[in-house]
């Protein structure tokens, strides 16, 4: 066995998972929303709770920004302030424009659907979802409206799933179903819900948080009930979302992200600790490096330690 060939391996594999944005002991990005108005950041994390980049984005100074999505390269940002926008970012926290959409009523979250946006919009407890290209253009601003108290938005195929919070004191919150077309599907899929804020979409599954009841909820797409406290003793939790078999929380009330499994299996509820959250929060696979790029990296470890020439040239 060639020694010096397997540490040269290891040399440039270590190469390889020093580039940014390779998967080598990192499984995933968070991105959250973080701040006290007027000085509101967006920060990144790990998936395994480790600082990426903490801020990512600053200089938030209107911004209350509640509501995350990414897609691809591009990061969207919902201002909820009077600025009422969304702005779009690189993940790298590069800005591209920050008012990307303007003119919306209290834009709350964001979801998003190959090129295509859909956003809630909260004004005076009477709502919309709006439709947008991801370059900016107006599809419909008020695709569907007359909405009691929309909060969170999820997308999966034609379908939108919407919460609305109803009256905070009653219990009344909904999960509604609707085509990507504004079309109504079901306005009362699931109903009866303690304040439900965030809402997230996995393999036929809806996760959705109850704020008030401290709970994560679980239902099937067509609205029955799996298990409506999956996930209980919660802190105010506003923000979810998910990523293969994990879910990720965002409680207000203590300032962290927990992370669980998607059957309710706590795996570290306070994966990050000491924020101040807005509750908008994405989270997504990290970047995959090029295999050619790896290879290259790999035979250039490998001619430094004693060159490939001589390999190359070998009879054989």
């Amino acid at each position: 066995m060639n020694i010096r060939l397997i540490l040269s391996g290891l040399v440039a594999l270590a190469a390889v998972c020093a580039i940014p944005e390779t998967t080598c002991g990192q499984t995933g990005r968070i991105f959250i929303s973080n701040g006290q108005f007027g000085k509101a950041t967006i920060q990144e994390y790990s998936t395994d709770g480790a600082v990426l980049h903490r801020p990512l984005i600053s200089g938030l100074a209107q911004f209350q920004p509640s509501g995350i999505a990414v897609s691809g390269q591009d990061l969207f940002v919902t201002d909820t302030s009077s600025l009422n926008t969304i702005g779009k970012y690189t993940t790298s926290g590069a800005t591209v424009n920050p008012a990307l959409i303007s003119g919306l009523n209290s834009p709350v979250r964001i979801a998003v659907s190959g090129e295509f946006l859909y956003v809630t919009n909260l004004f005076g407890g009477v709502g919309t979802i709006g439709k947008y290209t991801t370059s900016g253009a107006t599809v419909n601003a008020a695709l569907v409206s007359g909405l009691d108290s929309p909060q969170g938005i999820a997308v999966s195929g034609d379908k939108l799933f919407v919460t609305s919070s109803g009256d905070a004191t009653e219990g009344n919150g909904t999960i509604s179903e609707y085509t990507t077309s504004g079309a109504t599907v079901n306005a009362a899929l699931v109903s009866g819900l303690d304040f439900p804020v965030d809402i997230a979409v996995s393999e036929g599954n809806l996760f959705v948080t109850n704020a008030y009841g401290g709970t994560v909820g679980e239902y099937t797409t067509s609205g029955v009930p799996v298990n409506p406290a999956l996930i209980d003793g919660l802190n105010f939790p506003v923000g979810i979302d998910v990523l293969g078999d994990s879910l990720f929380v965002v409680n207000v009330g203590n300032g962290t992200i927990g992370k669980y499994t998607t059957s309710g299996v706590p795996v570290n509820p306070s994966l990050v600790s000491g924020l101040r959250p807005w509750g908008g929060i994405a989270v997504v696979s990290a970047p995959v490096p090029d295999a050619s790029s790896t290879w290259t990296l790999l035979l250039l470890g490998l001619t430094a330690t004693f060159g490939l020439k001589p390999l190359l040239l070998r009879p054989a």
